[in-house]
């Protein structure tokens, strides 16, 4: 019997045959290639055929995945249609006269190095976005564009990687779990994972050469766990724990429709945080009462610019009618720190959490935030949309907002575009916010406490430290005395006061939330049943 831990990607106990997958390594070596006309068109060529080969794999994801999942695949065309990343080839074959394996090869290899050196993770996963789809380039050029996985049975895959073409290929009814030794719990298929109800664990310590295809293996998504020849002890106690979580399943879901009450009549509203479009439905399949944060910063990571006013009010507007007459909470820009992309000229900062981020980007670039602005007023009309403001300090910044948001109706208005002003909340986020929430609260028409932040700068320990991972405590009675009188504050001017950090997820705390006054608790969308039924018990 041997065991490892991992990454948990998605929750749920799987037992039965190993299926190892195993992949031919390809070392593209230089080569020169003097008519460069040729070349480029081959690249051509092969990126053609890579972008049919992505369109019948988002009309299978459509049906197996739903429309989130063939937005993954539309994703990966994006990248094939980028000219950066095209002209970066062909730039290179013009200059160096190289074959086109070896330009693909060098600009996917530079192209995923600058992802993967951001701190954000959700950043970092796009490298493997930009190394599948030129690895799906380079296939073509070798004319070997790959066939799926065929499986005689249901087993547990485990190989080094997974692309998310791979996964989608396979029968869902034949994958039991996804075992990885590299990957991220951000990467599209750990995503298509989550969205196919996958129990699935990645950064798995395991040397594949000890692994053989038939042997029996146990996974627990949820403690991230694999054990590869279990006794008989842990096997029958997982297929017991298989039972159990249909049975949950099962009673979770007679749980959507209901009020999120407690036993005493103490409604509670729970929403979703979500990170753009392809979280919504799993946002309404969760059957959560709105979107209590949508991170909007995911617009404009991963780019080469900033996203022009009309791609932000689409997506704007999709996520409001896709919600209907649940509200939907947008964030308003809050890059900085961990999340930040090279087009936004950003210096080298020896502290970035205590740096340029947040709301001081945006008051210190107004024409970067009223695009933002101008595309969410615009969005307004199509439903309920309300504006949270990040990393709020003082009066004053809220003052100034309020006249960048006049500047922008007024705009609006000479050019007479349809506008609805949304109603106007502040993240609280820092212990000063929490001390002049007494004055924050006539200013804004609600609060959202980020817990993860606050948590960072009252207990001085930087959370993206895996040093400090012990000191890092969101439960601290300090960062619970803060959240106490930031609710205090709010209903005293009578306005909700929400949590959506980690903590909101946290189901021993949350009785010890509503005793405080808490109205309304944001988590990620598999949090909403668990959470209701938590709320319902108190």
């Amino acid at each position: 019997m041997r065991r490892y831990f991992g990454r948990a990607v998605h929750g749920g106990t799987a037992a039965g045959p190993v299926f190892v997958v195993k992949k031919e390594s390809r070392e593209i070596v230089y080569a020169r290639a003097e008519d460069f006309q040729a070349q480029i068109a081959r690249v051509q060529r092969a990126v053609g055929q890579s972008r049919e080969e992505l369109k019948a794999l988002s009309h299978r994801a459509l049906h197996r995945a739903g429309e989130d999942g063939a937005a993954i695949f539309a994703a990966h065309e994006m990248i094939l249609e980028d000219e950066e990343y095209l002209e970066t080839i062909y730039g290179m074959i013009r200059r160096e006269k190289v074959a086109a394996e070896y330009a693909v090869a060098v600009t996917a290899q530079e192209l995923a190095g600058r992802f993967e050196r951001m701190e954000d993770e959700c950043i970092r996963a796009r490298a493997a976005d930009v190394r599948d789809v030129s690895g799906q380039v380079l296939r073509n050029l070798a004319g070997n564009p790959g066939c799926g996985l065929r499986l005689a049975e249901p087993a547990v895959i485990v190989a080094q990687d997974l692309t998310p073409g791979e996964t989608m290929q396979m029968e869902r009814e034949k994958i039991l779990a996804l075992v990885t030794v590299q990957g991220s719990p951000n990467s599209h298929t750990s995503i298509l994972a989550r969205m196919m109800d996958i129990p699935a664990v990645v950064g798995v310590p395991v040397e594949l050469e000890h692994i053989r295809s038939g042997m029996r293996a146990v996974v627990d998504g949820t403690g991230a766990e694999v054990t590869f020849e279990p006794d008989e002890d842990l096997w029958e106690a997982a297929e017991r724990s298989m039972a159990r979580e249909r049975d949950e399943k099962r009673l979770l879901q007679s749980l959507r429709g209901e009020e999120s009450v407690t036993r005493s009549g103490r409604k509670v509203q729970i929403c979703a945080n979500i990170g753009g479009l392809a979280d919504v439905k799993g946002a309404l399949e969760n059957d959560a009462e709105g979107i209590g944060l949508f991170r909007s910063e995911c617009l404009y990571l991963g780019r080469a610019g900033f996203p022009p006013e009309e791609e932000q009010f689409q997506v704007y507007r999709q996520a409001l009618e896709a919600m209907g007459e649940k509200k939907v909470v947008i964030r308003t820009l809050d890059i900085g720190a961990d999340k930040t992309e090279d087009y936004f000229r950003l210096e080298t900062e020896a502290n970035p959490a205590l740096g340029y981020r947040g709301i001081r980007i945006c008051l210190k670039r107004p024409d970067i935030f009223k695009t933002q602005l101008r595309a969410l007023l615009r969005a307004s009309v199509y439903g309920k949309l309300s504006v949270l403001y990040p990393m709020i300090t003082s009066v004053k910044e809220m003052e100034r907002i309020y006249e960048i948001v006049d500047e922008v109706k007024k705009e609006l208005s000479k050019e007479r575009i349809p506008f609805r002003l949304p109603r106007q909340g502040i993240m609280i986020e820092t212990p000063a916010a929490v001390m002049i929430s007494h004055r924050l609260a006539q200013m804004a028409d609600f609060f959202s406490i980020g817990t993860n932040d606050l948590t960072q700068y009252t207990l001085a320990v930087d959370r993206q430290n895996g040093q400090l991972e012990e000191f890092y405590d969101p439960r601290h009675e300090a960062v619970l005395c803060l959240i106490r009188i930031a609710v205090e504050n709010a209903h005293k001017y009578g306005k909700r006061a929400g949590i959506c950090g980690e903590l909101a997820a946290d189901l021993e705390l949350t009785e010890s939330l509503l005793e405080m006054g808490v109205d309304e608790l944001s988590v990620p969308p598999a949090m909403v049943l668990p959470l209701r039924r938590r709320v319902r018990e108190i």
